[in-house]
C-alpha cells in the first residue's frame, strides 16, 4: 500500500538525498522545513552544506510543477509542500500550541492523518519529536536509509575448522581453497579439527579465493611497532599489503587503531617510499564542553586536536621525555614533517583537493557523516590508500550514533569489495588500567 511520507528538517540535513530515498510513495514537506532550511543554509559546515543542496533540488523541482500540487518524483511517487494554517495548529493539545516548527511539522502530519486512506509516517532523528508524535498517534520513524545493523557488524575475522593437510598446504604451496564461503580480504584462524591447539594465521586472497599466509613483517617491527595480538597481526597485513586501497579499523580505546595505522603509514612512506606522504586528519569534534576559539595560527589552533597524534609519533620514536636532551632535539614527528614526509591536517579543508600517491589516515571516523566519508573517499588520487579508524562507542558528533556514522556506513558497504578489508580490534594493550576501565566503564 502506498504511504505519505512527512520529513523533519534534520533527516533533510543528515542525508540531502533523502527526498528520492521513499521509492513510489509520496514525500511531504511541511512549510516550515522550507523556513528552517533557510535558516541553516548560512553556515559554512556540513549542515550548511546539505541545507544548501536541498533547496537547490528544491528549486530544480519546482520547474517541473507546482510543490503545493505535487510534483511526481521518478521513482512514482510525489512530493508536496504542505502548509501549516492556524487553525490546523490548534487541533494540537495546549501543550503543543504556537508556532514552534515541531509543532508545525506534528499538525501537518496529523492533518494529513484525518484527510488521507493511507497511512501517515512521520519521519525524523529528533527523539523527542518521534515520542511527541506517538503520543499523538502518529506513527513515527528515525530516518533509517543509511543505518547499519551494529549488533551484526562486520568484525572482519573468522575462524575456520579444516584438515591438519590444509594447514601444512598453506605453508607449503602459499595458499589452500576453502569450502566455505568468505569475503575478500577476510582474516581467518585456520583451525586444524583433530587438535584445536594447531592454527595458522591467513587472509582470504581477493584475487585467488585462496586462504594465503600472512606476509612477514620487517625484522625489528613495523616502524619499531610489534603486533601484540591476533587481531593487530590481522590489521598490519591489511595496512601493508598495497593491493588494498581500503582500510578501516574499529575498536574501543587502548586496542592500537591509530598506533598500527601511523607505524604501518611511516613504514610505506619512509622506508619502502611506495608513497610520498603520510597525511593524517581527524575532525574537529570537541568531547563535551568546547573551550571556544584557539589563539595562534593554524598549526597552533590545531595542535590540542593533534596532540594525540603527536603522543603515538613519540612513542614510535622514543621521544615521550625532552628531559635531559641537547638542544637540538625535537620530537618524532617534527622532522618528518619538515621533509615533507607527513602532513598533518584537520578535515575542513579537504573538499575540493585530489590526493594522489598518498597514505591517508583518517583518525576518530566515527564521528563523521556518511556524505563526509564520501567525500573524503572521493579525494583520493591514483595511488593513494585510505585507512579509517575510529569506535562507534566514543561518538562526541551529535548528528550520528553507532548505526549511522561514516566508519561503519563504509565498512558495511564496502566488505564484499576486493580493493578493501576490515579489522575490529577487542584487547586493549594501552595499559592495564586503561583496558579494565574501558570494560568495567
Amino acid at each position: 500500500m502506498k504511504k505519505v511520507f512527512v520529513l523533519d528538517t534534520n533527516v533533510l540535513l543528515h542525508d540531502p538525498g533523502a527526498l528520492l530515498q521513499f521509492e513510489d510513495n509520496d514525500v511531504i514537506l511541511p512549510i516550515t522545513i522550507i523556513e528552517e532550511l533557510d535558516r541553516f543554509k548560512k553556515q559554512a559546515e556540513e549542515t550548511g552544506r546539505n541545507a544548501r543542496q536541498v533547496s537547490r533540488k528544491l528549486d530544480e523541482l519546482r520547474q517541473k510543477g507546482s510543490l503545493i500540487d505535487g510534483i511526481p518524483l521518478a521513482q512514482g511517487g510525489m512530493l508536496r509542500v504542505a502548509l501549516c494554517h492556524r487553525d490546523t495548529l490548534q487541533t494540537l493539545p495546549p501543550e503543543l500550541e504556537g508556532d514552534r516548527g515541531d509543532n508545525a511539522i506534528l499538525a501537518v502530519a496529523l492533518e494529513l492523518k484525518r484527510q488521507c486512506d493511507c497511512p501517515v509516517v512521520l519521519v525524523s532523528k529528533d527523539t523527542n519529536l518521534r515520542i511527541k508524535a506517538d503520543a499523538l498517534g502518529l506513527v513515527a520513524q528515525d530516518y533509517e536509509t543509511d543505518k547499519v545493523n551494529v549488533d551484526e557488524l562486520y568484525t572482519g575475522t573468522a575462524e575456520v575448522l579444516v584438515e591438519a593437510e590444509a594447514i601444512d598446504q598453506l605453508f607449503k604451496q602459499g595458499g589452500v581453497p576453502l569450502s566455505a564461503e568468505f569475503l575478500p580480504n577476510q582474516a581467518l584462524t585456520l583451525v586444524d579439527m583433530g587438535n584445536l591447539s594447531h592454527t595458522a594465521l591467513a587472509i582470504l586472497d581477493g584475487a585467488s579465493g585462496k586462504a594465503v599466509p600472512l606476509g612477514k613483517l620487517p625484522h625489528g617491527g613495523v616502524s619499531r611497532i610489534l603486533p601484540r595480538n591476533r587481531e593487530q597481526k590481522f590489521a598490519f597485513e591489511l595496512l601493508l599489503r598495497d593491493s588494498i586501497a581500503l582500510v578501516t579499523l574499529v575498536g574501543k580505546a587502548g586496542t592500537g587503531k591509530t598506533l598500527v595505522a601511523i607505524a604501518a603509514g611511516l613504514q610505506k612512506v619512509a622506508e619502502e617510499h611506495l608513497y610520498t606522504r603520510l597525511l593524517i586528519a581527524r575532525p574537529i569534534v570537541p568531547m563535551g564542553r568546547d573551550i571556544g576559539y584557539l589563539p595562534g595560527d593554524i598549526t597552533e589552533k590545531m595542535n590540542p586536536w593533534m596532540q594525540p597524534l603527536y603522543d603515538n609519533f613519540d612513542l614510535i620514536f622514543g621521544t615521550q621525555n625532552p628531559m635531559g636532551k641537547p638542544s637540538h632535539w625535537r620530537h618524532g614527528h617534527e622532522e618528518l614533517m619538515e621533509q615533507g614526509l607527513l602532513q598533518i591536517e584537520p578535515l575542513t579543508y579537504i573538499r575540493g583537493r585530489t590526493i594522489p600517491k598518498q597514505f591517508l589516515i583518517v583518525d576518530e571516523a566515527q564521528n563523521l557523516t556518511p556524505h563526509e566519508v564520501k567525500t573524503i573517499l572521493t579525494r583520493a588520487g591514483e595511488g593513494t590508500k585510505v585507512v579509517l579508524t575510529g569506535d562507534p562507542d566514543q561518538i562526541d558528533n551529535p548528528y550520528v550514533d553507532a548505526a549511522s556514522n561514516g566508519l561503519t556506513y563504509v565498512l558495511e558497504r564496502f566488505k564484499r569489495e576486493p580493493l578493501a578489508g576490515h579489522i575490529t580490534l577487542h584487547q586493549g594493550e594501552r595499559s592495564g588500567l586503561a583496558e579494565r576501565s574501558a570494560i568495567l566503564l
